[in-house]
């Protein structure tokens, strides 16, 4: 086995004990069961703490990790959400809960230190299997935190109590791997040489914050002056806030189609197609990089986002709850091989240390896109107020939206690439006239 690949187990396998957290299923019975005995409106309440704080966190996150070398950043994620889970089991109080979700945020915002710790540990022509690896092992994670949960539950095997403890183990476990965890070393050819830096300024304790903010600054650009780079975290961002904002509410829309029933076989429908997800993010791993050429990829992800939107519009209209599943499955499916492929693609074509600013960036503006996304169609209060029906109708025609961007981004590089070659072409003739 070579060096990437030993790497990538560690890793991958660190990510799958990670999402092992069997209680999150149940945090909402939990919450307003013996433990807590706190309203349904306290509890999202609560948990709304815990999404501004994600938010808010992860600005100061994704400036800090490439320059602190990712590894910290993942020590602190198994801190936070072992003292999450340590303040679950032993805490009763209202106030403690809040407290505790701000150092969820905490938990949630570090984690992208993981997602891009691996792109700094191994050569950048690995980074498409590496990533396949990583989501898989992640999704694999998941599948086995609803099966073993619901499994536990209706057999009776422990309470909502107990899954807490159960959650609290694997995050001990983790917090302990993520110190085993290799260090990430500084490049040979740091930033400040191509930064060109006053000598001065480079060793001048006090211009610590202007030389960060130049670092910052650089890699911003270097980045981001690339269309390539701008494409891809179009794609992301809108991937975070569609995929995120209807995984959190298929639920109701399933029970809206087909009531009792929807209900008991929900968990089993979200926990196969996140063991499907596992899968294809794991074949996404092995597509031929000649594949991966800019006009094959734009023409894929618009075809793989007209694909997801249509399946999610045959799941809303339909009345029949299996129909809606196998809708539910294309979205499911695509997304999880896109997501794959476009994450490494990103990786590629941005400078090293860089990887935390840019998916920082990317993620920050898909959350808060789904932040507005909800107020506007899901929140009750909010601006349209829709029912489900008609919320999961936006989403499904958003997807549809993001195919047509994507066909435009496909025809703008065709016809800048026929403009280079008249280029090419006019050049050759005047120098052959020369």
């Amino acid at each position: 086995m070579e060096k990437w690949q030993q790497f990538s187990l560690i890793l991958s396998s660190f990510g799958f004990l990670k999402e092992f957290r069997p209680s999150e299923p149940f945090v909402y019975p939990f919450l307003i069961g013996p433990c807590y005995n706190i309203t349904i409106a306290q509890a999202q309440d609560v948990l709304s703490i815990g999404t501004y704080s994600y938010m808010a966190q992860l600005v100061v996150v994704f400036l800090i990790t490439d320059y602190f070398r990712y590894k910290p950043l993942i020590i602190v994620a198994g801190l936070a959400g072992t003292l999450v889970w340590i303040m679950f089991v032993w805490s009763s109080s209202l106030r403690a809960l809040q407290l505790l979700e701000v150092f969820y945020g905490t938990y949630m915002a570090a984690d992208i230190a993981y997602w891009t710790y691996i792109y700094a540990k191994v050569d950048r022509k690995h980074y498409q299997k590496v990533t396949s690896h990583i989501r898989s092992a992640t999704q694999a994670g998941r599948f086995l935190t609803l099966t073993l949960s619901k499994i536990l539950i209706y057999y009776e095997v422990t309470d909502y109590l107990g899954l807490n403890y159960i959650s609290l183990g694997a995050q001990l476990a983790t917090t302990i791997w993520a110190f085993l965890l290799p260090h990430v070393h500084r490049k040979e050819q740091d930033t400040e040489e191509k930064l060109d830096l006053d000598p001065i300024q480079k060793i001048t304790p006090s211009s610590t914050c202007s030389r960060t903010s130049s670092h910052l600054w650089f890699h911003f650009k270097s980045a981001y002056t690339s269309f390539t780079v701008i494409r891809y975290s179009i794609w992301y961002s809108l991937a975070v806030c569609l995929y995120y904002q209807i995984t959190t509410y298929v639920p109701a829309l399933w029970n809206r189609i087909g009531g009792r029933d929807a209900t008991l076989w929900n968990g089993a429908v979200e926990a196969i197609l996140t063991l499907i997800g596992s899968l294809v993010a794991l074949l996404a791993g092995f597509v031929s990089p000649s594949w991966l050429q800019m006009n094959t990829t734009l023409l894929g992800l618009a075809a793989i986002a007209v694909l997801e939107g249509l399946g999610l519009l045959v799941a809303t209209v339909t009345s029949n709850i299996m129909v809606s599943y196998v809708g539910f499955s294309v979205l499911v499916i695509m997304h999880a091989f896109a997501i794959t492929l476009v994450s490494s693609e990103i990786a590629k074509h941005v400078p090293d240390a860089s990887f935390a600013l840019v998916f920082g960036i990317s993620t920050l503006v898909g959350l808060v896109s789904r932040t507005l996304l909800n107020l506007a169609v899901a929140d009750i209060d909010g601006w349209f107020a829709l029912d489900i029906r008609e919320q999961f109708t936006v989403y499904g025609f958003g997807l549809l939206g993001v195919g047509v961007l994507f066909a435009i981004f496909l025809l703008v590089e065709l016809g800048r690439r026929k403009c280079y070659r008249l280029q090419s072409l006019l050049q050759l003739n005047k120098d052959g006239v020369a």
